[in-house]
């Protein structure tokens, strides 16, 4: 049976001084003084010291010596506010069961704080996020995440799903994992994209789906995943781009703002400050974020189409200078055939912007190609054959509102929050070229 009378460690504090609670969790460090035994219990909140004193509670301090470090305990007891024990409580003992024991020592530490490489964590996974730091950080994901959703439900967007599985990638490239669908070759979806499109173009104006995308990439960068978490939202009847950046920007503020308010003691744990931008976002074109980079830093991305991950970054501390952890760039050259481009009258050569958020960059969205003529247009200027994206086309032929998108990757988002080194360390099962498994 669920247990209703258990109490989550968050909820105690000094104000609770004598009245009765029960907590369970794991036990995450053990002190014998000789007659005194001091027991930290765990949970998914925090810590409590639970303090077993001999000669009040002889049995339970004869159960309490036989513990080890992840056993499984009940405790209930008595509350005592002392500054003297994490988060200014403690608990005297009544009694104490073991629910479950641990058999055998964690093969990395969990309590103490100790270093070790990140493959030998992620090996270890079902142990590293036992310890609270890393247990943090998906507490913060899954805080951050609700209110990007909140957000979207306020403002009348309809949750969506789309297929995984597909016939063609979203993105007309060769970056695609197989796989056998009965009888025939499929790929895992690179991006939602096509078919958020299709439902615009059938009268889904506002949506946002939260799913997964697969990049077959060779990489061995601390930004790169081969499975990526994604928000992805669409919207029609938009002016232009910049109304795709209203969203992201108003949505994106209000989850950061959410998480600096009721995550505190996650950012504690993480020692973070997810930098709550107190200003509009810098909106610059592509040809300015360039300049800027020349001009400040001396560096010339090699390709001239983009900003490379050097760029990012030194953009990110000119502007972090400034008081702008976020900042658009807008209107990159020779972009994928979905985006609306060289639009007669535009100042930018595409409608297709980045958002960077402390020097990376988190999402990639803009004004979509709503004419059916110029999509299969640019389709083949790019080498892309429309007949392989009829399912895709076909929906464009019925009438079309204008509209536009983006997609935000989840795991970057966390990373920048938690002020996490490596973007796997915000993913709790993560898929590179070389890890399939646990």
């Amino acid at each position: 049976m669920f247990d209703l009378d258990r109490t989550y460690v968050r909820e105690l504090t000094a104000d609770d001084d004598g009245s009765e609670a029960t907590v369970a969790g794991h036990v995450h460090e053990l002190r014998d003084l000789g007659g005194i035994l001091f027991v930290v219990v765990r949970d998914r909140t925090g810590r409590l010291q639970v303090v077993v004193k001999e000669d009040e509670t002889p049995d339970v301090f004869a159960r309490a010596e036989d513990l080890a470090s992840e056993d499984v305990v009940r405790v209930r007891g008595t509350l005592s506010a002392t500054d003297q024990a994490p988060g200014g409580v403690e608990l005297a003992p009544a009694d104490l069961t073991v629910v479950s024991e641990a058999r055998a020592a964690p093969s990395i530490e969990v309590s103490k704080d100790v270093e070790a490489d990140l493959s030998t964590r992620l090996d270890a996974r079902h142990l590293d996020v036992r310890k609270p730091e890393t247990r943090a950080a998906f507490s913060l994901r899954s805080k951050a995440m609700r209110a990007m959703r909140e957000w979207f439900y306020d403002h009348e967007f309809e949750e969506v799903d789309t297929p995984e599985l597909s016939t063609a990638g979203a993105e007309g490239g060769a970056d695609l994992f197989p796989v056998v669908y009965y009888d025939r070759e499929a790929y895992l979806s690179q991006s939602p994209q096509l078919y958020k499109q299709i439902l615009v173009a059938s009268g889904f104006d506002r949506l946002f789906e939260v799913g997964h995308a697969f990049r077959a990439e060779d990489f061995g960068t601390s930004r790169h995943v081969s499975e990526i978490a994604m928000f992805d939202v669409e919207l029609g009847y938009v002016e232009d781009h910049h109304d795709v950046m209203d969203v992201q920007e108003a949505s994106l503020r209000h989850a950061i703002g959410h998480v600096t308010e009721q995550a505190t003691r996650e950012l504690d744990v993480l020692d973070a400050d997810p930098a709550l931008p107190e200003e509009p976002f810098p909106r610059l074109t592509f040809e300015e974020a360039r300049e800027i980079l020349r001009e400040e830093f001396d560096h010339v991305p090699e390709d001239d189409t983009d900003l490379d991950t050097k760029g990012e970054r030194l953009l990110g501390e000119h502007f972090a200078d400034r008081g702008h952890p976020a900042v658009f760039v807008v209107g990159y050259p020779d972009e994928k055939f979905y985006y609306r481009q060289n639009v007669p009258g535009d100042d930018v050569a595409s409608r297709k912007f980045d958002l960077l958020y402390r020097g990376q960059e988190l999402s990639s969205g803009g004004q979509r190609e709503h004419d059916v003529d110029r999509l299969r247009e640019s389709m083949r200027a790019q080498g892309v054959a429309p007949e392989n994206f009829e399912f895709y086309l076909e929906a464009f032929e019925y009438g079309v509102p204008p509209h536009g998108g983006y997609g935000l990757g989840i795991d970057r988002f966390v990373q920048q929050l938690a002020g996490l080194d490596n973007v796997k360390e915000a993913i709790l099962f993560p898929r590179d070229p070389d890890r399939l498994e646990p």
